[in-house]
């Protein structure tokens, strides 16, 4: 069995992005929804999103954030994140968003610089779809908000060791367009 070795500084992120809510929290915050317990995910298809698509750059926890989205093809978007600090990649993350259901499903998966997995092999974080609009996206615990043609915002549930919940917030500009 490999033993997964995470910087202090990563292990605390992943647990600010995936912490499940504490009982008295409900994980809402000003611009982060949560699908209420028993809801379906609105009816969605993957180019109502596709304006995420695109190669984003920004700054987050004191580096450089790059987050690539490929163009909707045959129901699906992938993506991919990484963060770099002092010139070293602290973590990287695949992403996908798909239909699934008649609506859609951010899934994802995060690794350490070596490509070693955090999730358990057959495991990955889910993001089901909330609601969604011409400029946002809001996913369970996660947003995406369009702010024009090249800059995008996306903002995160995080939750401190008390249950409070709060969020991280990333602003890109578009490098490229597709």
């Amino acid at each position: 069995m490999k033993i997964c070795r995470v910087p202090i500084f990563v292990a605390f992120m992943l647990s600010a992005f995936i912490t499940n809510a504490a009982p008295q929290d409900s994980g809402l915050t000003p611009n982060i929804l949560s699908l209420d317990k028993n809801a379906k995910s609105p009816p969605a298809k993957i180019h109502d999103i596709a304006w995420i698509a695109g190669h984003w750059h920004g700054e987050a926890f004191g580096g450089i954030a790059e987050e690539i989205w490929s163009l909707p093809n045959n129901g699906t978007m992938m993506g991919m994140y990484r963060l770099i600090k002092e010139n070293k990649v602290l973590f990287y993350e695949f992403l996908t968003i798909i239909e699934e259901n008649g609506s859609l499903l951010l899934r994802l998966k995060h690794f350490n610089p070596d490509l070693e997995g955090w999730e358990e092999k057959n495991e990955s974080v889910s993001f089901p779809l909330v609601k969604f609009d011409e400029t946002t996206v809001y996913l369970d615990g996660m947003t995406f908000r369009r702010e024009g043609d090249d800059k995008l915002q996306v903002l995160v549930r995080k939750r401190s060791k008390d249950g409070a919940s709060g969020e991280l917030k990333f602003h890109y500009q578009r490098l490229e367009s597709h």
